[in-house]
C-alpha cells in the first residue's frame, strides 16, 4: 500500500511512522493515562486496515485524522489532545512555505499528486514541468494572498473544490468559444503578423489551427469552433479551382462540356477538402502549447448555421470528410489505427437530417456508425436546446458547460467571443449528508 505525501509524493506506508508518532504523545501525559505499547501497535494496525479499505492512495491528513479517531475511540484523551497540539504545531511551521519541496517534487517527477489532475499532460516533458512550476506559486499566492480565508478553509475541507487555483494568479480564462468567423473572414493577427483573409479553403484550415494553437496557449481550458465558419471558403476554393480547370482545357485546346468541367471542379475541391479537414486533425493531435498539452478543442457541426443553401451543401461536405477522418482515425506510433483524443465532436440533430428522408441523413448515419466505432460526436437536439436557449442553437463552450443567451450592445445574441473565468465545485453529498435529510436545512446548507 502508498500513501500520498504533502508534496504530492507517492511513498509507501509504513506503520511504524504511526506508531513512533502515538508514542511520543503518549510520553508526554501523565502515567495512569497513557495506551499500553499493545494498544498502540492495535491502533496502528487498526489505521492500516482502514486506509486498505479505500482502495487507493490515502492522503497523509487522511492518515491523520484516522490516528486521532481511534485514539479516541480507545479513551486515551490527553494522548489525543497531546497528538493533535503536536500536529497543529507542524502544521503551522508548514504552511509558511510548502511550495519548495512541491516544485522539487514536480523537477524529479515524483508528484503523484500533479500526475493525476490532468491526463493530457506528461510530466516528463520540459514545458509541462515548467507550467506545473509556475502553478505551484501561483497556487501559493492564491491560498495566502487572493483568496478569502473562509473560501480556502471550505475548500481544504472538501465542502467546496476551487478549481484551477494554479492559474488564477494571472489573468487568464478557462474556455471558450472562438470567433472563427470574424478572424477568417476580417483578418487576425498573430504572433505580431497580419493575417488577412484565407484566398481557399485549406489555407483557412491551416490558419484556424494557428488560431486554435494560440489561444490554447493563453488560457487553460478548452475552446470551441463551428465548421459552419469554414464553410464559405469552399465557395472560394471551387471559384479558383474553376479558373485553374478552364485555363487547362484551354491550354490543351479541346472542347470541353460544362458538365464536365463542373465534375473536374467538384472532384478537386473534394481533395481540397479532405486536406483541410485531416490538416486540422493532425495539426490538433499533434500541437503542443506552452503549457504542455495538446489543445482541447470541440468542433460544432450544425447544418442550420448555414446563411444559405450553397453554403449548407458545402457545410454537409466539411461534415462528412470530418466524421469520415474520426471513423478512420489516426495511426500511433506501431501503425495501429486508434481514436485520437482531439478534436471532440458535436452532431446537432435537426429536422433535415434526423428522418429517413431527409437531405442530409447520410450524415447522421454516418454519424451514428462513427459513434459506434469511436464513441464520437456527442449530439445536441436542434428542437431542445431552441426551447430552452430562448430559440438558439448553439455550441457548448470547450469545458463542456453551456452559456445562457446573452445580447451585445446592439441587441443582437452573441455566443461566439465569449468566454468563462473559472469553476468552482460544490460538495453536493456533503450538503444533503449535514441536512440529515431536512429538505429545508438541505437548501439552507446549500445556499
Amino acid at each position: 500500500m502508498k500513501i500520498i505525501k504533502r508534496n504530492g509524493a507517492e511513498v509507501v506506508f509504513d506503520i511504524t511512522k504511526i506508531i513512533q508518532a502515538i508514542t511520543k504523545a503518549n510520553q508526554v501525559v501523565t502515567e495512569d493515562e497513557r495506551l499500553t505499547p499493545v494498544q498502540i501497535r492495535r491502533i496502528a494496525e487498526r489505521v492500516e486496515l482502514r486506509c486498505r479499505e479505500m482502495n487507493r492512495s490515502p492522503g497523509v491528513e487522511e492518515i491523520q485524522d484516522l490516528v486521532e479517531t481511534e485514539i479516541m475511540a480507545h479513551g486515551a484523551y490527553e494522548v489525543a489532545k497531546k497528538y493533535i497540539t503536536y500536529r497543529y504545531t507542524r502544521n503551522l511551521v508548514r504552511q509558511s512555505n510548502t511550495t519548495d519541496d512541491k516544485i522539487l517534487s514536480l523537477i524529479e517527477c515524483n508528484n503523484q499528486e500533479v500526475k493525476q489532475v490532468n491526463s493530457n499532460k506528461n510530466p516528463t516533458v520540459n514545458s509541462v514541468q515548467r507550467d506545473y512550476m509556475a502553478g505551484e506559486v501561483s497556487k501559493d499566492i492564491t491560498r495566502r494572498i487572493l483568496l478569502p480565508r473562509d473560501i480556502v478553509e471550505a475548500h481544504e475541507a472538501g465542502i467546496i473544490h476551487f478549481h484551477d487555483a494554479d492559474y488564477f494568479a494571472q489573468h487568464m480564462h478557462n474556455c471558450d468559444l472562438v470567433n472563427l468567423e470574424d478572424m477568417l473572414q476580417n483578418g487576425t493577427v498573430i504572433s505580431g503578423t497580419m493575417i488577412e483573409k484565407p484566398h481557399s479553403f485549406s489555407t483557412a484550415c491551416n490558419i484556424a489551427t494557428q488560431i486554435i494553437a494560440q489561444v490554447a496557449s493563453n488560457q487553460y481550458g478548452g475552446q470551441s469552433i463551428s465548421l459552419t465558419h469554414l464553410a464559405p471558403f469552399v465557395q472560394i476554393s471551387r471559384e479558383k479551382i474553376r479558373r485553374s480547370v478552364r485555363k487547362e482545357v484551354e491550354a490543351i485546346g479541346e472542347t470541353v462540356s460544362e458538365e464536365l468541367v463542373s465534375r473536374m471542379v467538384e472532384g478537386r475541391l473534394r481533395e481540397e477538402i479532405q486536406r483541410g479537414v485531416q490538416t486540422i486533425q493532425y495539426q490538433v493531435v499533434t500541437l503542443l502549447t506552452t503549457n504542455g498539452q495538446a489543445p482541447f478543442v470541440t468542433v460544432f457541426m450544425y447544418l442550420g448555421e448555414a446563411k444559405n443553401q450553397r453554403e449548407k451543401d458545402d457545410l454537409a461536405m466539411i461534415i462528412e470528410e470530418v466524421l469520415r477522418q474520426r471513423y478512420q482515425g489516426v495511426k500511433n506510433e506501431a501503425g495501429v489505427w486508434v481514436t485520437p483524443a482531439f478534436p471532440k465532436l458535436i452532431y446537432v440533430l435537426e429536422e433535415d437530417n434526423i428522418h429517413s428522408d431527409s437531405q442530409y441523413y447520410y450524415l447522421t448515419e454516418l454519424a451514428a456508425k462513427c459513434t459506434a466505432k469511436r464513441l464520437v460526436p456527442d449530439y445536441i437536439s436542434e428542437k431542445k436546446m431552441k426551447e430552452l436557449k430562448e430559440g438558439n442553437c448553439f455550441p457548448v463552450m470547450g469545458c463542456r458547460s453551456n452559456l445562457s443567451p446573452w445580447k451585445n450592445e446592439k441587441g443582437e445574441y452573441q455566443f461566439y467571443g465569449r468566454f468563462n473565468q473559472g469553476v468552482v465545485t460544490i460538495n453536493l453529498p456533503d450538503v444533503a449528508l449535514s441536512s440529515g435529510g431536512d429538505l429545508d436545512k438541505f437548501w439552507k446548507i446549500f445556499d
